[in-house]
């Protein structure tokens, strides 16, 4: 069974937000970390992983993915707060 990851990172002023979906999130972050990849990254420094969810489903990681693109920034912040309330990089947890 495959696992995906639906991911939100920030910059370290915690002003920007990004989300993805991933079936590996080390490799993932490190890319963002590397800035390897997505210019709107690159560009405001967004490589802070502080919020993730695991699915089993594809389907289901990429909607709920689509769903959480779709918040309101408050939303965002709630969920990050409670999941990771000091909103510390878990990219140094993984």
């Amino acid at each position: 069974m495959k696992t995906y990851y639906v991911y939100v990172l920030t910059d370290k002023n915690n002003q920007f937000f990004y989300t993805g979906v991933t079936n590996n999130i080390a490799r993932r972050t490190w890319e963002h970390k590397g800035k390897f990849v997505n210019s709107y990254c690159k560009r405001y420094n967004i490589n802070k992983l502080v919020y993730c969810e695991i699915h089993n489903d594809v389907i289901l990681a990429i909607h709920r993915e689509k769903l959480i693109k779709k918040w309101k920034r408050s939303f965002k912040i709630d969920a990050i707060n409670n999941m990771n309330p000091d909103w510390n990089d878990l990219y140094l947890s993984l």
